[in-house]
């Protein structure tokens, strides 16, 4: 989740929660394909109501453009953009957001209010919205969060780990994804991934 080349990653003796990996984007594509099958056979779902809104707009549905913003700096920090396209290119905002308000409308209320708990967070441990930290500051909350250890986490707003799977699978699948299933604008996964 750094803004560095995908095989440096954080030293494991750091204080803050990391995972250590030495993982380039082709090896992780390749892995996913001979360990998660049933995961990659998810990413191609059809998702036709999402497609369609995705082609008809690039503008908010779901999100106000407060959590636009934010979950478009969240996908950054899990694909990020470094010498290859990112989540960022790929549109991965604009699948989440049409998703939510179609074939995956029953996550809308899990994301409207860890949303509310990120900003909860963000503004307890650095005193600004999470669009306005450091990517360094980012990633550090956003690895709180996968491990549900975030402090300042609201209660009502469920489990944090619960709420980076989430927002990582549909990250994930918005990037990989064929085209014509809402993903993946422009193919930039298959550019990356050679």
């Amino acid at each position: 989740m750094k803004n560095r080349t995908r095989n440096e990653r954080r030293d494991s003796s750091e204080a803050t929660p990391s995972k250590s990996s030495n993982i380039s984007r082709r090896d992780f594509l390749g892995q996913s394909a001979i360990y998660s099958g049933t995961f990659l056979a998810w990413l191609n779902l059809p998702r036709p109501q999402a497609l369609a809104a995705a082609h008809a707009s690039g503008e908010p549905v779901t999100f106000s453009q407060k959590q636009w913003q934010t979950v478009e700096a969240i996908t950054g920090r899990i694909i990020p953009t470094d010498q290859e396209p990112g989540a960022i290119e790929a549109h991965c905002v604009n699948f989440i957001d049409k998703v939510l308000a179609n074939e995956d409308a029953a996550q809308k209320d899990t994301y409207e209010k860890a949303l509310v708990g990120l900003e909860a967070v963000s503004n307890g441990q650095f005193d600004k919205s999470f669009v306005q930290l450091s990517e360094d500051q980012q990633d550090e909350i956003l690895a709180a969060l996968e491990l549900d250890l975030a402090e300042d986490w609201p209660d009502t707003a469920g489990s944090s780990g619960s709420f980076f799977a989430t927002v990582r699978a549909h990250t994930l699948i918005g990037f990989l994804s064929d085209p014509k299933y809402g993903g993946n604008h422009g193919r930039l996964a298959a550019v990356s991934a050679l």
